[in-house]
């Protein structure tokens, strides 16, 4: 609830710095072109040649940050409980400072930008994208970076690999996250810088629990 709570504000915050949001999401446009790294309408354009990829990356965007982390979530509860407080806990902060940047910095994603050569892929290709009933009401249209989607998958992706006993499990956990950053690029909803700082987000949270984690085991 807490969550829900600071996302709303996070969206009202958005709502009212519609300029600033795409104002921001120009400049990481032109970091990308200085960098001489704005391959993303390129990554786009070869996805759109598939209806394969089309649709799985869609079905990931959509089903990844919620279905998916909802369900390990449970799977570690029931099967690895003493894992659960600190997988909770992880997701939770992570989140939370992300909503922060949210407010601080509202940015535009790429799929808004079709001078620069993105497409919208969910509009074109889905029945359901950002203008769809409860979606449109309950999304927060300018919220690019970082991106929740790719942290969030490098959380579920690290703890799912410490838990599972298949090395053909491990090894897809593993590469989890770079299919969601993918799947985020090349929608059009995030930027590749949005999915670095998502994974710096979650690195970073995960090193400062830990470190707290740590200081009140030797206090006690």
């Amino acid at each position: 609830m807490g969550f829900y709570v600071v996302y709303q504000v996070a969206r009202g915050a958005a709502d009212r710095s519609v300029a600033d949001a795409f104002s921001n999401g120009e400049w990481v446009l032109r970091q990308e072109q200085q960098l001489g790294a704005l391959f993303e309408p390129a990554v786009q354009r070869v996805v759109d040649t598939s209806s394969i990829l089309v649709t799985l990356t869609s079905y990931t965007y959509w089903l990844s940050q919620f279905a998916v982390v909802g369900a390990t979530l449970l799977w570690v509860y029931f099967r690895h409980h003493e894992r659960f407080a600190g997988f909770r806990n992880w997701l939770i902060a992570a989140n939370l400072v992300g909503l922060v940047g949210y407010v601080l910095m509202p940015t535009a994603p790429p799929r808004m930008f079709p001078e620069w050569g993105f497409v919208d892929t969910l509009a074109q290709y889905s029945s359901i994208n950002h203008d769809s009933g409860l979606i449109s009401f309950a999304s927060n249209p300018y919220a690019a970076i970082p991106s929740l989607h790719a942290m969030d998958a490098l959380i579920v992706g690290i703890v799912m690999f410490g838990l599972v006993r298949s090395q053909i499990a491990k090894a897809l956990w593993l590469a989890w996250p770079i299919w969601v950053a993918f799947a985020v690029i090349s929608t059009g909803n995030h930027y590749w810088l949005d999915v670095v700082a998502g994974f710096v987000l979650a690195v970073a949270t995960g090193f400062a629990l830990r470190r707290a984690r740590t200081l009140r085991l030797q206090r006690a």
